[in-house]
């Protein structure tokens, strides 16, 4: 029988905009030790597979702070105060791509990363997607739109363009990616 972690404390720590910093005491089950953990409290996430009439993937391609370079992934976004994940993503779809979906799909749930965020990713497979009107971009944005082939998405991948681990995820719920590995 699985033990579990008791949480002795918690507190407050630095709020680091997208991220609110909790400390949390905790105790071993195994050894009796406590230990101060660092949790990472986020609002959860969407992430989209947009798919074209034509069978083309709806990619973004933007600067990431983090790796310090130019990413290819699929839209994605926070789900704001007050919206469904389904809100989230159509607005998210709307907004960073200009696009709209005929049909939606809930592809579930993912845990972006449990040791030390406590956020899930929502997937939403978005059919027959078209553009309807000009991006809606927030000031820290700049952001390109590519429609890609399944074949053009595995070069992404295979080039190293495409290593957003949620990106790939998703995709791999669509898609067979294996086909790269051969």
């Amino acid at each position: 029988m699985e033990k579990s972690w008791e949480i002795i404390r918690s507190e407050q720590g630095p709020n680091l905009v997208l991220f609110q910093t909790r400390y949390d005491w905790v105790r071993n089950p195994r050894n009796a030790k406590s230990m101060k953990a660092v949790v990472l409290e986020s609002a959860d996430w969407i992430n989209i597979v947009a798919v074209t009439p034509e069978k083309k993937v709806l990619v973004v391609k933007q600067f990431r702070f983090g790796v310090a370079r130019t990413t290819v992934e699929i839209p994605a976004g926070i789900i704001e105060r007050g919206e469904t994940p389904e809100q989230a993503a159509v607005r998210e779809l709307k907004e960073k791509t200009g696009y709209a979906a005929a049909s939606w799909k809930y592809l579930g749930w993912f845990e972006a990363n449990p040791a030390f965020l406590n956020n899930v990713c929502h997937t939403w497979l978005a059919l027959d997607v078209v553009k309807i009107h000009p991006l809606q971009l927030d000031d820290g944005e700049e952001i390109s739109i590519a429609e890609l082939s399944l074949e053009e998405v595995l070069g992404e991948i295979e080039q190293g363009n495409m290593r957003n681990s949620l990106t790939v995820l998703a995709l791999s719920r669509v898609f067979d990616l294996r086909e790269m590995a051969l």
